[in-house]
């Protein structure tokens, strides 16, 4: 069961996080390449840091998988998943659609999530027992609710640029040409806008499970739902590959699409 407590912890979790990625946002930060290639700042490698922190002081029986320092405790029932910059290459880009991920997965499955997006203010946080939130850059709450899409055809997507491999390609291609208005994702940004129900599928291969776990609870507190290409739930050990649908009528035809 997820408490107030437990959505209180996240909130600080991600207001930490938050704060050094303002501090370096915009700035002149030195970029390392990991490797996978991918980047790597030291606003990554702090806010993470700052967050484990404060696990290791106030749940230390938690579990921490994070992007950067890896796992501590992941057998434990309850594990905290971390992305400190999800979208560094915005990030480093001065694109304010970087955001850091605070999961909860309670017996491997995701209960509790934070979409915090630093550079516009904005965050979306829901858990079991508890509809999903959106707070402005006010301050201010308020429900966030997926919308109603039964057809593809009808529907605003953000998928990933092609990837290396051709099956996954060709699904990604003929998912866009099925839809009404297909977009490239903006990182975790783009599920916090199918949550408010501003699109309607987000699809996505190759991700970490730190980019996932703190997706799941948000979109389904908000009437969404998030699985995994064969439809299966999110765990810890999903591959990498989702569909997000703020209609859960989109996900088998999606799914049949990229299959086919």
């Amino acid at each position: 069961m997820i408490s107030a407590a437990d959505i209180a912890f996240a909130h600080r979790l991600a207001d930490a996080a938050a704060k050094i990625a303002r501090q370096y946002f915009r700035t002149p930060v030195a970029i390392d390449d990991k490797d996978d290639t991918s980047p790597v700042t030291i606003a990554d490698r702090e806010a993470e840091r700052v967050m484990r922190d404060l696990i290791a002081k106030e749940r230390p029986q938690d579990g921490v998988i994070g992007e950067e320092f890896g796992k501590d405790r992941p057998g434990a029932s309850r594990v905290w998943v971390l992305d400190p910059i999800d979208g560094t290459k915005a990030f480093i880009s001065g694109n304010p659609v970087f955001g850091t991920l605070v999961g909860l997965a309670v017996d491997g499955a995701p209960a509790l999530g934070v979409i915090e997006c630093p550079g516009l203010g904005e965050r979306w946080v829901g858990a079991d027992g508890h509809p999903t939130v959106f707070r402005d850059r006010t301050g201010a709450d308020f429900p966030a609710r997926a919308r109603a899409c039964p057809e593809l055809g009808k529907a605003a997507l953000y998928s990933q640029a092609p990837l290396s491999g051709a099956t996954t390609f060709a699904g990604m291609d003929r998912l866009r040409k099925a839809v009404k208005r297909p977009m490239h994702v903006c990182d975790c940004y783009a599920y916090g806008l199918l949550a408010s129900g501003h699109v309607d599928l987000v699809v996505e291969a190759g991700l970490g499970i730190y980019d996932i776990v703190a997706l799941v609870p948000v979109i389904e507190n908000a009437g969404g739902t998030i699985l995994d290409w064969r439809g299966g739930k999110v765990t810890l050990d999903t591959d990498g590959r989702v569909i997000a649908a703020g209609d859960p009528r989109l996900q088998e035809p999606a799914r049949a699409l990229l299959a086919a």
